[in-house]
């Protein structure tokens, strides 16, 4: 636990790249009862499965069938798996599903009462060993190997009725009977088995809580009398085995167990002593007998006193080292759902598959590990979609790669849980966990492969995650024009004047207080007033100095420069201390980016006036905004060189009117510029889209791809179709909104058309992270109606703090979208970051997600042909965007993050140049300022205090010339 309690380096806990050691058995699996069905069929016997489903117990207390009133209609039947996903009659569609998925090893289990209907040794059903033959012959056709369960759940109902099932010592034996039946007829072609799945659910919630079959809802000591029992028979199977069979069969043994994750609450000494006990409650309950000597671990004995029965010596002989592997089950069949919530011991559950893998290398002396179950679940409503499954698949699969290269695990196979839909025990059919598609009401039972299905198939190919060479880094620089800038969203506005202002006279008294006191009366000649008298300016650009940037975003406020949101009142000392900070950006050869509006609360960024009526629901907001732009070009212009109309107006909380304004006052604004001022300040003009990319949740799947581009055009083409595109919005909005009978979306007239087409310079866009998106009603929470659409996240992506998806490949495939759609335009990345935590280590996270994403946009510019022309690190400071910043703020300071140093060496380097890539000279360019730098404004004074000194310097020449000619002649 301590081990991992420490936040991986981001490389490490992101996607992990690399393949499965060669020979690495990958399989999958599946349970007789839960797929087979035929549960009559040839002569098969009833199992406790089947009485269980025909006859449930009611929950305890639960009245409602005695209640129901005369006539009243019954309540539904329970779920049933009598028929099932019909593999009993489907053995060649099962095996054909199979060799698509390209597995080496099936895992099925053998249903007892098939071949034994009642149980006991005597005459076999001759149909049912007929099917398993079928099955195990078709399987070496396919050249895949068979892991067979002897006791996956399904015990002969004979049995249960004649000795009480697993209750009963006796029954071991029986059990011993069965498995010689069976590696008899079937061990010739098997070299794995698995005698009993997941003992503690067989346990525990078979005969101490009743919620699986038999439903005996018996105590805690008869759960764990069963256990014991289990734990006996399976020894009894083993040894069987071991003596009997393998010389000549040469195959293993082992018994599957199941486990959960539990992490400490508190990384206290307590916690992690009750997470150990957590486990072997769990899992050592089981393991310990087996794996290490015999008897059941000291948490549980010290714990449990008289409820836990004893093992005699030779019985602890007998158990110890039964298993030629660990066979290990990981997944929702007991994580999260079949639990016991008691034996958490109040630590909390986890589902990560690496430390548990780790756990049982460490405590059980290194075994071999075969992971014989693994996977999750997706709704039952969900069809061949099953994003959620796949992603989680993709995970636990990384984690034991992870395990097997990062922490030596000696793991030697993984099945992925199951192969087809079926019945889900407790769960019905509530659940899938197959990866392929089973329609339960129709008549053929056909398998359609899932995404999962095809996803799994992929990786076996691969054996794992190989490199692929669009992940690797790319060795290159960017132009030597290229934008390096810096984003300030919420500039620093201080127009408190520095003391150098201050008109009064004030003497020092220095021989008592030691402190200026002010001579009331008198006061000094008010001078012209200067930027360097903004104290808040000078720090702020000294950072950015320190940074190296080229370029500095950041908008101005229209409410503070226009209050009543017209030129009524205008605020000219905000306006004064806006036109200094652009030209002491200047000044210091830092090219100012400025927008004119950022959506911000409490009143999106809009004077109140504005706001209260309508905000931009009202057209008249528009003519408004056009009006301010005009003040803004004529007061800062002549310094600004880059405009922003509005930057990153959201599109997922706007109305269709509202973006329907909006365009049209970028577009107003954009023409009052290229009219007005474009020939004298020489500047260019866009709006800043947000672009964060849409990934097809299942790549495989075209209703995926399909909805991805829907959300696309209604987060992005939205307003970029109108100024970027057609001058219209996006067909696809338009034709998806009225298959709805939504007509809310405005129509652009002619004119407003030609209005808007083509009012840019430059496609600028804010780009962060990137989101999936899937077709299917996975989680009704999180369904979009209105798009139809489920959006979700790869669990094996990074995250930063706030859940923001670390994901550089995003912003490469946005740029190459936007160029497509169109055309090739110059393009700013205008805004790109995430956020950090409390910690001087979490800045690793944004070091990772700048070096990754300035790369992926390197590779667009160099390998996409991109006309990438900047770069925008959001954000400045954490002062004015808290926790997102490259400066950290704090007791009135600012200091450097590391991944502002980082940054600085990106900028410096002007990318990323290696040894294989031609070294680019970029000469420096000194921009000089005409109408703010003190010198150049004042060349005679200039050149007079020039000729000054060098007149003071030649009479200092002379004077020592001659004074030291002077001593010689008196010497």
């Amino acid at each position: 636990w301590a081990r991992f309690a420490r936040p991986p380096a981001p490389e490490a806990a992101g996607l992990f790249q690399g393949t499965f050691p060669d020979g690495f058995l990958w399989a999958v699996g599946s349970a007789a009862y839960q797929t087979e069905g035929g549960w009559q069929q040839h002569g098969k016997g009833a199992s406790i499965w089947d009485t269980f489903t025909h006859h449930p117990l009611a929950p305890p207390g639960d009245s409602r069938i005695a209640n129901l009133p005369s006539g009243a209609p019954s309540p539904p039947q329970p779920a049933t798996a009598d028929v099932a996903s019909d593999s009993y009659n489907n053995v060649f569609r099962d095996t054909e599903a199979l060799r698509e998925l390209g597995v080496t090893h099936y895992r099925f289990s053998i249903s007892w009462a098939r071949v034994l209907p009642n149980g006991s040794a005597g005459v076999p059903n001759r149909e049912g060993l007929r099917y398993y033959r079928r099955l195990l012959e078709r399987l070496r056709e396919l050249g895949v190997q068979p892991v067979v369960t002897l006791y996956h759940w399904d015990l002969p109902q004979r049995l249960q009725d004649a000795y009480g099932g697993w209750a009963n010592r006796a029954l071991a034996d029986h059990f011993r009977d069965y498995a010689e039946l069976c590696f008899r007829h079937f061990g010739g072609q098997v070299k794995y088995w698995i005698t009993i799945d997941n003992p503690y659910v067989v346990a525990w919630h078979g005969y101490a809580t009743g919620r699986l079959a038999p439903g005996i809802r018996g105590s805690p000591r008869l759960g764990y009398l069963v256990a014991h029992n289990l734990l006996l028979a399976h020894a009894k199977v083993w040894h069987l085995y071991n003596t009997s069979f393998r010389p000549t069969q040469g195959g293993q043994v082992s018994i599957a167990l199941s486990s959960h994750w539990i992490n400490p609450r508190r990384m206290t000494d307590h916690s992690i002593k009750e997470c150990q006990k957590s486990l072997d409650f769990v899992l050592g309950w089981f393991a310990k007998p087996v794996f290490i000597d015999g008897d059941y671990p000291e948490s549980m004995k010290n714990n449990l006193s008289s409820l836990l029965p004893d093992f005699t010596e030779s019985e602890k002989k007998f158990i110890k080292g039964t298993a030629d592997f660990f066979a290990l089950s990981f997944g929702p069949t007991l994580s999260f759902q079949l639990l016991d919530p008691h034996m958490k011991f109040r630590q909390l559950e986890s589902p990560s598959l690496r430390q548990l893998l780790s756990w049982i290398d460490l405590e059980y002396n290194h075994p071999q590990i075969f992971i014989v179950e693994n996977g999750w679940f997706v709704s039952g409503t969900t069809k061949r979609d099953d994003a959620k499954y796949m992603y989680y698949l993709k995970k636990f699969i990384m984690e034991t790669l992870k395990a097997i290269k990062l922490d030596g695990v000696d793991v030697i196979g993984y099945t992925a849980w199951s192969l087809m839909d079926g019945f889900e025990w407790h769960r019905g059919y509530s659940i899938r966990r197959g990866l392929f598609y089973v329609d339960f009401l129709s008549q053929e039972k056909t398998l359609l492969p899932k995404s999962s299905a095809l996803f799994y198939q992929k990786l076996i190919e691969k054996n794992g995650f190989p490199p692929l060479p669009e992940n690797q880094p790319l060795e290159g620089t960017f132009p030597c024009d290229f934008a390096w800038g810096i984003v300030d969203n919420y500039i620093q506005v201080d127009t408190t004047l520095s003391q150098f202002t201050d008109l009064n006279v004030y003497l020092w008294d220095v021989h008592h207080s030691k402190r200026l006191i002010k001579v009331d009366g008198v006061v000094t000649k008010k001078r012209k007033s200067y930027c360097v008298d903004f104290a808040a300016i000078q720090p702020q650009i000294t950072l950015l100095q320190e940074m190296h940037v080229t370029h500095f975003r950041f908008s101005l406020d229209w409410a503070l420069i226009l209050p009543l949101g017209n030129q009524s009142q205008v605020n000219h000392t905000i306006l004064q201390y806006y036109r200094c900070m652009v030209s002491e950006l200047v000044r210091v050869n830092i090219t100012p980016v400025v927008a004119l509006w950022q959506p911000v609360a409490p009143n999106q960024g809009l004077p109140r006036l504005l706001a209260r009526q309508g905000a931009w629901e009202n057209p008249y907001t528009a003519l408004a905004f056009a009006e301010y732009a005009r003040l803004c070009f004529q007061e800062l212009g002549g310094h600004v060189k880059l405009w922003i109309t509005m930057n990153e107006p959201y599109t997922r909380n706007m109305t269709y009117s509202a973006g329907h304004n909006l365009l049209k006052a970028h577009a107003l604004a954009w023409h009052v510029y290229n009219e007005k001022f474009r020939h004298a300040q020489n500047g260019k003009i866009s709006i800043a889209l947000q672009a964060d990319w849409i990934e097809p949740a299942c790549p495989f799947s075209q209703k995926d791809k399909e909805v991805a581009e829907r959300v696309l055009e209604f987060d992005i083409g939205w307003l970029a179709e109108p100024i970027f595109g057609s001058g219209d919005y996006p067909w696809v909005m338009r034709d998806w909104l009225n298959q709805r009978n939504n007509f809310l979306l405005p129509y652009f007239t002619e004119d407003e058309k030609k209005l808007i087409q083509g009012t840019f310079d430059f496609l600028a866009l804010s780009h962060y992270t990137t989101i999936l998106v899937d077709s299917e009603k996975e989680d009704p929470i999180k369904y979009n109606d209105y798009l139809e659409v489920q959006e979700m996240t790869d669990i094996t992506w990074l995250n930063s703090p706030s859940q923001v998806a670390v994901v550089p490949w995003g912003l490469r495939k946005v740029l190459n979208w936007l160029k497509f759609k169109y055309g090739d335009l110059p393009m700013y990345i205008i805004s790109n970051g995430i956020d950090d935590g409390l910690h001087a280590e979490d800045d690793q996270l944004r070091v990772y997600y700048m070096q990754n994403y300035i790369n992926e946009a390197l590779k667009a510019h160099i390998l996409d042909g991109i006309n990438l022309c900047g770069y925008f690190a959001y954000s400045f400071n954490d002062r004015t965007a808290p926790r997102f910043g490259l400066y950290r703020f704090a007791a009135d300071q600012f200091e450097p993050k590391p991944s502002m140093k980082h940054y600085r060496k990106i900028i410096d380097s002007n990318g990323f140049p290696g040894p294989e890539t031609l070294e680019k000279f970029c000469p420096e360019e000194f921009t000089m300022c005409t109408e703010c730098s003190f010198f150049h404004t004042r060349k005679p004074l200039v050149a007079f205090i020039a000729f000054l000194f060098l007149a003071f310097i030649v009479s200092l020449s002379l004077i020592f010339y001659y004074s030291k000619k002077g001593r010689r002649r008196y010497k």
